[in-house]
């Protein structure tokens, strides 16, 4: 008899309305997938960055959103964000990447690009058609890997 082994690579796709929940939703969907896949090592920090980045397209962004988690060969597993607007980030930016200086310290908010550049293995960014924000697909795409080797960081950041 032959047996069947499940495929190494593997990719979802949601489309996120502008929703103060779609965070919620987004990371929802992150530890579904992981664990249906049995990725437990890197749940912690993919669902901590996924959240981060749909939170600033929520933020600055007046439409919708999309996430793509994606697992590649090598054991990598990379997440993409697209939103309607054309502006890049730092640290996202073309080489050299800029980096994200640290938040103050009583700061509310501007902790979540730092945790990308601390806790992924690879990011980058990308522009999307004419950067006009319409819904014909202009905007950006912000991705990020992780291979499972600094989710401990993670779990510690979240707590």
């Amino acid at each position: 008899m032959d047996t069947v082994s499940l495929p190494d690579t593997w990719s979802y796709a949601l489309r996120l309305p502008r929703d103060p929940r779609a965070a919620r939703v987004a990371r929802m969907t992150v530890r579904a997938a992981l664990s249906g896949h049995g990725r437990h090592e890197s749940l912690d920090t993919v669902e901590l960055l996924t959240s981060e980045l749909v939170t600033n397209a929520y933020r600055h962004t007046h439409g919708p959103a999309s996430l793509r988690l994606t697992a590649l060969p090598g054991g990598r597993l990379r997440v993409g964000v697209w939103d309607s607007h054309p502006r890049i980030p730092a640290p996202f930016g073309a080489p050299p990447w800029d980096r994200v200086r640290p938040a103050l310290e009583d700061a509310e908010d501007g902790r979540g690009l730092c945790l990308v550049q601390e806790y992924a293995d690879a990011w980058g960014g990308w522009p999307i058609g004419d950067g006009g924000g319409s819904d014909r697909g202009a905007g950006k795409l912000l991705w990020f890997e992780v291979t499972g080797r600094k989710s401990e960081g993670a779990r510690e950041a979240v707590a």
